[in-house]
Parts: structure tokens; C-alpha cells; sequence
């Protein structure tokens, strides 16, 4: 479990919660280009949890092998994004990438190509946001494609250390009449944790600060 210390306030994981929402809007509508289709996320709960009840989580919905995209990120706070679905969901997603227009054997070739640069753009949509909106710069690594069940994806002999914990997030994905479901989690150590709390902590204060200069205006 997380210490209470660590875990995200109610008001905290709101405001969480909703720039993953702009960011997930922002990178649908970069979708919709790409995809001609349209495309509808949006993240109705999130979760701070550790890596193994993260995994369970995951396992508990999906007893299928899953499909990550993975984008490493560094700057106030550092750490790990995936963009998850299940295997069998991949390549429908494939098909809405290319308008349904390749046989299975050429959408299973281009699979990797189409499921990397969709990754970009979901985990680059959310990560830009979070940084922009704090003011926070991050740099964010080049997508990298992972298979493997749970356990595999949230691997705690990583370099992040049995102290990682995860920001779980379940995301709607949408395209058009197709139905392709997806997390995103954010893996990070207990320091990184603590200063994305405080930053988002600033960013509650600074708004509602704003708010009430406009009521006295």
C-alpha cells in the first residue's frame, strides 16, 4: 500500500485526473487526423498504487498477453509511462490507423510502426500537458514497444526499485464504432511522487487563487 504521506488528496487526484483528461482530448484530436475516423479518450479514474497491485489490477481485467508502448520521462519528476492494451486489441487499432484498407498479414506487419507512433502521441499528449500546465519541462524518450503478461510490464527489478509506485489509469478509447480499451500507468519513485504532489498542490492554489481575483473583479 501507499503511505499516507504519499497518496494523492481527493482534490490532488482531481486535478490529476483532468490534465490527463486535456491531454488525452489533445492527443485525440491528433489521432483523428491520422486516423480520419473519429476519436473519442478520456481517463475516468485514477489510482496511486505500487507495482503489484498495479499488475493485479491490470490481470484481474485481462487474462490475455498485452501491448505496451513505453516512453521514459526525466526533468522536476522522473520516470516511466506506459500506454497498455490488450494484444488482441492492437491490431483492430492497427486497422483503424489504416482505414481497414491492409489484409491482416500486412496490418500485422506495419503493427509495430502503427502502434509506436499512436503511443507517441497518447503518452506525449498527456506528459506534455502534466509539464506544461505545472510549468515543469519534461524530456521524454523515444516510444519503445513491450509484450509480456503484467508481471512483465511491471517489473520491479527494474532500475526504479521496489520503492516505484504507479499512477493507474484506465482510459476509454474510441474509434468510431470500434471498441479498443487501454490503460496508462506512470511509474515513478516515492521523491518523484512527492514533488509531482506538491507541484499539482501549487497548481490547486494558483488556480483557485485566480478564480477568486476574477470574483473580487
Amino acid at each position: 500500500m501507499i503511505g499516507t504521506s504519499i497518496a494523492l488528496e481527493e482534490l490532488e487526484r482531481d486535478a490529476l485526473t483532468e490534465l490527463v483528461n486535456i491531454g488525452v482530448s489533445r492527443a485525440a484530436v491528433s489521432l483523428r487526423t491520422m486516423v480520419g475516423e473519429q476519436v473519442f479518450l478520456s481517463v475516468p479514474s485514477l489510482q496511486v498504487v505500487d507495482r503489484v497491485l498495479a499488475a493485479t489490477l491490470i490481470r484481474e481485467q485481462e487474462c490475455a498477453p498485452l501491448i505496451a508502448v513505453r516512453q521514459d520521462f526525466e526533468g522536476a519528476f522522473s520516470g516511466r509511462a506506459l500506454l497498455i492494451f490488450p494484444e488482441a486489441n492492437s491490431l483492430e487499432l492497427v486497422r483503424a490507423v489504416t482505414s481497414d484498407e491492409l489484409s491482416s498479414k500486412e496490418a500485422r506487419e506495419i503493427e509495430e510502426e502503427a502502434l509506436l507512433e499512436t503511443g507517441n502521441i497518447v503518452l506525449n499528449g498527456c506528459l506534455g500537458t502534466i509539464a506544461n500546465m505545472l510549468r515543469k519541462p519534461l524530456t521524454i524518450s523515444l516510444p519503445q514497444l513491450l509484450r509480456g503478461d503484467s508481471q512483465q510490464l511491471f517489473d520491479t527489478s527494474t532500475p526504479l526499485g521496489d520503492d516505484g509506485v504507479v499512477l493507474f489509469l484506465y482510459i476509454n478509447f474510441a474509434i468510431s464504432d470500434r471498441d479498443i480499451r487501454g490503460y496508462i500507468a506512470m511509474i515513478m519513485d516515492l521523491p518523484s511522487l512527492q514533488t509531482l504532489k506538491a507541484l499539482i498542490a501549487e497548481f490547486i492554489e494558483h488556480v483557485i487563487g485566480s478564480e477568486d481575483v476574477a470574483h473580487e473583479g
